[in-house]
């Protein structure tokens, strides 16, 4: 589970680009704390701190209180734009979560023993089918990731929801339905030359059967005018008077 990090943040007076500059100009970044019943507030966190925070990983998935002139509160993340240049923060969005809350969230799919998966070993391929899950999360319990063991899977089998461990009160969003987290699949080159073994086997019985729609005489029959006679002989010419 991840900690809950400890974030202060000053008010921020005004809104639109004007007031957001200003504040990039005193090193802060710009953020707005909604949800609750409260209404939304503008704030500024100091940048370097944010970018910190940014850069260890799992930010939106990680819970803060945010300490504003000695009021607490506690927030997720819900977004964080990124300045398409420098890549850094240029403004986020802080979520209220009161007590008892539920969020939902996409919780990164981390494999591990792959060293050990029989499959791998024969020269299977591991194919990632959910990178990330969605959850629906207590906020006391969100997870950093979901873990999943696939050092006992062999070429063809599979791995579904059902057989993960979620921690407690953590429910999947997608119900019903036990969905394909990942499997192990034959490599490229063994699926093609089955196909090809397959394409090789049912071309013989394609070259001996008759083409569709074309009947064979039947036995007997007497060949169509015009046509030479069987043994190749042509028909006699009329006499001559």
């Amino acid at each position: 589970m991840s900690q809950v990090q400890e974030l202060s943040v000053e008010s921020r007076a005004g809104r639109g680009k004007g007031p957001a500059f200003q504040a990039r100009q005193k090193g802060l970044t710009p953020a707005v704390i909604y949800g609750g019943q409260d209404q939304p507030q503008n704030v500024a966190v100091d940048s370097r701190t944010l970018e910190r925070h940014v850069d260890a990983g799992h930010f939106l998935t990680t819970l803060f209180v945010l300490d504003l002139a000695g009021k607490k509160t506690r927030v997720i993340p819900r977004d964080v734009q990124l300045d398409p240049v420098s890549d850094r923060p240029v403004h986020v969005d802080f979520m209220r979560l009161a007590e008892g809350a539920t969020v939902r969230l996409d919780i990164p799919v981390h494999f591990n023993g792959q060293e050990s998966s029989p499959g791998l070993k024969k020269g299977g391929v591991l194919n990632i089918v959910r990178h990330s899950i969605g959850l629906i999360c207590p906020a006391d319990s969100i997870p950093n990731t979901i873990e999943v063991d696939v050092s006992k899977l062999d070429i063809n089998e599979t791995i579904h929801i059902g057989a993960l461990t979620l921690p407690d009160g953590v429910k999947p969003v997608i119900r019903g339905r036990d969905f394909t987290v990942c499997s192990i699949v034959a490599p490229t080159s063994v699926i093609e030359e089955q196909r090809a073994a397959a394409a090789a086997a049912s071309a013989p019985a394609a070259e001996a059967a008759p083409a569709e729609g074309v009947a064979a005489p039947a036995a007997g029959a007497a060949p169509a005018a015009g046509a030479p006679a069987a043994g190749g002989a042509k028909p006699a010419a009329p006499a001559k008077k």
